[in-house]
């Protein structure tokens, strides 16, 4: 009975028969291609209009990414809305989410090393408004408590909130790409039954089964 090992060698030969390149034949390292921002007055590769008008048709759902207030009490709680959100790992558990590098949030929530990723609901287009503004009280009137490993703010009324803690920070562009380990988390039935509020192409939306 052939091994893993011959079986392994007759798949080679059979795909070096056919003309298929095999691990075997490919170079040992590819050339990397070179990566770099656009620079000052030079043109981009696509017009950004276009580059959003086309990304626009991708629906995705709707965060608020929140951080504790700092210990000395200088300032409160941190947050901001964010659809660019996504699971990334089971094990270990990790989320990821991208904040644009001009943020002027994302340094509160990069101090406190923690985060709160809170789910909105179909209801919730007001709340997300509230958070995307620059230069206001956005905890103004917002019911939450701590989280229970962080104690970054879970807003109430979310279907589904995890806690994480700023695993690590990668540069994409124009913005970062952060990756956080899930800490904890939970769901709210009540909450989760009218729904995800989702975005699609500037604006606000639900989810209806076809």
């Amino acid at each position: 009975m052939m091994g893993h090992a011959g079986m392994a060698a007759a798949a080679v030969r059979y795909l070096r028969s056919t003309g298929a390149t095999t691990a075997a034949d490919a170079p040992a390292t590819a050339p990397r291609r070179t990566l770099r921002a656009v620079r000052d007055g030079e043109r981009a590769p696509c017009d950004p209009a276009a580059f959003r008008a086309a990304l626009g048709h991708f629906a995705s759902g709707v965060t608020v990414i929140t951080a504790p207030a700092p210990a000395d009490g200088t300032t409160g709680p941190a947050g901001f809305a964010c659809q660019s959100f996504a699971s990334l790992s089971l094990d270990p558990p990790l989320v990821t989410f991208m904040v644009a590098r001009t943020s002027t949030t994302w340094p509160r929530i990069a101090r406190a090393g923690v985060f709160c990723v809170n789910v909105l609901g179909a209801g919730q287009g007001a709340l997300c408004r509230a958070f995307a503004v620059s230069g206001a009280d956005k905890f103004a009137g917002v019911r939450h408590t701590p989280a229970p490993v962080t104690g970054a703010p879970r807003l109430d009324g979310v279907p589904a909130w995890i806690d994480c803690t700023v695993h690590a920070v990668h540069t994409g562009g124009d913005h970062l790409i952060v990756v956080g380990r899930v800490e904890a988390l939970g769901t709210d039935a009540t909450a989760a039954a009218g729904g995800p509020l989702l975005f699609h192409r500037g604006g606000f939306g639900t989810f209806r089964e076809a």
